[in-house]
């Protein structure tokens, strides 16, 4: 039978000030409880994104017309909301879900022994980005599903994204100093790729904001430019990062690169390529919803898989702490 120890008055003061330390001491998660926490923290970062999409695909943008509430008489959705408000109060009921992923991600990070202050920093980063997005989101509605705020509720999501690959990272590494694994212009490339892909991803939401998927069946103002010109520049950017993916690969080959960045760059082509080819189905196919969806799943993958090819660059051992080496030898017939 285990023994757990009883909480004294000073624990219950102790838990009260720092809960996180008090689990600290008496928990010690293995290191592959924390990677699962961080890799959860990833994957509901991601479903954020998509459902959120789901929310405005199906013109449910404004299906809770106010916020923090639903209505201004009731917290939750009611029958007279119907399935719009329903899906719109789905979708930020996952958010207290997405909270719960992230909490988990910093408690078994603060748990972990010996205790990494970076990894807990990233998921106390990932709480903050959460929690400002929420707020943005309910900007969002209260100013009608306006185009631009919709466009940077996306981007703060990406950033999101971004936080929580890092930690998914960084937890199956150690804390040593980093070591480059790739010759400078290598990296030089990778950053072009990294920011074209940024691009990438901005320009999308701005053929979002002009596009004719406003998220939500009455008027709501779109960006006031051509749509479709705007699509053809977010596919000219498209090619570009294709492009320098290929131009990375065939680099790393030459200079004979570890198999790490290589497996991550030829994983990134794969997914660029399937999202390519969604991309150009819906364009000439007039944007059906299942697409658009599918598109915003790809979107989140292909970020990933770059700042997966960045972080392959090079490796992080485990920390050696300074240990004293073995006393010398006092040789026979001296004194202290």
């Amino acid at each position: 039978m285990v023994h757990v120890p009883k909480l004294t008055r000073a624990d219950a003061v102790a838990a009260l000030r720092n809960p996180l330390a008090l689990i600290a001491e008496r928990w010690t998660p293995a290191p592959r409880t924390v990677r699962r926490a961080a890799l959860a923290a990833l994957v509901m970062s991601v479903v954020i994104v998509v459902t959120g999409g789901a929310v405005r695909l199906t013109g449910s943008g404004l299906g809770c017309p106010t916020w923090p509430t639903c209505t201004d008489d009731s917290l939750t959705t009611t029958s007279a909301m119907g399935v719009h408000g329903a899906i719109e109060f789905g979708n930020r009921m996952l958010t207290y879900v997405l909270c719960a992923a992230v909490g988990w991600a910093i408690i078994a990070a603060r748990s972990e022994k010996p205790w990494r202050r970076s990894l807990t920093r990233l998921g106390w980063a990932q709480f903050w980005v959460v929690m400002g997005n929420a707020v943005l989101g309910g900007i969002v509605v209260l100013v009608g599903l306006n185009p631009y705020t919709v466009a940077a509720h996306f981007l703060l999501s990406s950033a999101l994204i971004a936080v929580a690959a890092v930690m998914w990272q960084r937890t199956r590494e150690g804390d040593g100093a980093p070591r480059p694994l790739v010759g400078k212009a290598v990296t030089q490339l990778v950053w072009c790729l990294v920011v074209a892909s940024g691009l990438l991803v901005a320009v999308g939401t701005v053929v979002t904001g002009a596009g004719p998927h406003a998220g939500d069946s009455s008027e709501v103002d779109r960006i006031p430019i051509d749509w479709e010109t705007v699509a053809k520049l977010h596919a000219v950017l498209a090619w570009i990062v294709v492009t320098l993916t290929f131009a990375l690969w065939f680099v790393l080959k030459a200079v004979d690169a570890p198999k790490g960045p290589l497996d991550r760059t030829r994983e990134l082509f794969v997914v660029l390529l399937a999202q390519g080819v969604i991309g150009y189905v819906q364009y000439f196919t007039h944007l059906p919803e299942a697409l658009v969806a599918l598109h915003m799943l790809g979107s989140s993958v292909m970020w990933i898989w770059v700042l997966r090819v960045l972080l392959s660059l090079r490796e992080r051992p485990e920390a050696v702490a300074d240990l004293p080496g073995p006393a010398a030898e006092t040789p026979v017939g001296t004194r202290a």
